[in-house]
C-alpha cells in the first residue's frame, strides 16, 4: 500500500516590526523549518533590503498592501500569522482583507489597535513627540534613523553587531497614519506574546489582557526575554510560535 499523505502544516508569516526587516526572523524561521512549516519572512517597502525604495510617501497603507500581497501572491492559506510590535499595526489592518487565510493572529509584543488608531495613539504623547524629534534631528523631517540595538533589549555584543549592520531609517507618516478597519483583528482567534519587560505601554496591555480575560480564543503568554526576543532567544520564540499553530480555530 502507499504510504499515506503526510497532512499539510500550517505556513508561518513572521512579520517585523519598526526600523527592522524580514531578517530579524533568521534563526526563528530556520528552526520553524526544521519543524516541517513554510515560512515567509516578507520585509515591508523602504525597509531592510527594500530600504533603497524609502520615500516620504510611504505610509501604513503601504505596508498593509504589501502584507496582503504576500498572502495573495503566495496563495498562502490557514497561516499562523506572527506581527512583531510595529508589524501589530500592519497585522491588523490586513486582516480585513487576509483574515480568511488565517489561522491564528500572534502578536509578539505588539500593537493591536482599534479602528482608526495610529502607532502614535499606541505608543503615548511622549514618544510619538520623541519620533517627530528623532525625524527633525537626523531624518529631513520625514524618516526616523534607526535607534542602537540597546533600545530593543539587545546586549551581547555579537547580536547588538547584526542588529545595528542591519537596522533601517522608517518613513514617519507609517507611524502617524490612522489605520482602517480592524474588526477582523479584535474577533480572530490568536495569541499574544508579552516580552517582560514589554517596550508596549501599559494602557496597550491592559486592552490586550482584557481580551483574553474576555475571549477564550485568544491566549496570553509571557515570555521573560527582551523586546526582540526573536534574536536574542529564539528557540523560547520558536516554542511559543508552535503553541499557537494548536491554541487555534481555522475558518472562522
Amino acid at each position: 500500500m502507499p504510504a499515506a499523505p503526510i497532512p499539510a502544516r500550517s505556513p508561518f508569516v513572521l512579520l517585523h516590526g519598526g526600523r527592522h526587516g524580514g531578517w530579524c526572523w533568521k534563526h526563528v524561521a530556520a528552526a520553524l523549518r526544521q519543524e516541517g512549516h513554510l515560512v515567509y519572512t516578507p520585509t515591508l517597502t523602504g525597509l531592510g533590503e527594500r530600504a533603497h525604495l524609502l520615500s516620504p510617501s510611504i505610509g501604513l497603507d503601504t505596508h498593509v498592501q504589501d502584507l496582503v500581497a504576500v498572502f495573495e501572491f503566495e496563495d498562502i492559506q490557514d497561516a499562523v500569522l506572527v506581527a512583531h510590535s510595529y508589524g501589530g499595526m500592519v497585522a491588523s489592518g490586513a486582516m480585513e482583507r487576509i483574515a480568511d487565510r488565517v489561522r491564528s493572529l500572534v502578536l509578539f509584543d505588539a500593537h493591536l489597535p482599534r479602528t482608526g488608531e495610529s502607532h502614535g495613539d499606541m505608543v503615548g504623547p511622549a514618544r510619538a513627540a520623541k519620533h517627530v524629534e528623532m525625524a527633525e534631528n537626523g531624518g529631513q523631517g520625514w524618516y526616523i534613523p534607526p535607534s542602537d540595538a540597546s533600545w530593543y533589549g539587545v546586549t551581547d555584543p555579537e547580536h547588538a553587531a547584526w542588529v545595528n549592520s542591519h537596522t533601517t531609517s522608517q518613513p514617519l507618516k507609517t507611524y502617524q497614519d490612522p489605520v482602517g478597519n480592524t474588526d477582523r483583528a479584535w474577533s480572530h482567534p490568536g495569541m499574544f506574546i508579552e516580552c517582560v519587560p514589554s517596550t508596549l505601554e501599559p494602557h496597550a496591555l491592559d486592552r490586550v489582557r482584557k481580551r483574553h480575560a474576555d475571549d477564550p480564543e485568544f491566549q496570553y503568554r509571557v515570555l521573560h526575554a527582551t523586546h526582540d526576543a526573536m534574536v536574542t532567544a529564539p528557540e523560547a520564540v520558536t516554542k511559543l510560535l508552535l503553541e499557537a499553530v494548536d491554541t487555534s480555530c481555522p475558518n472562522r
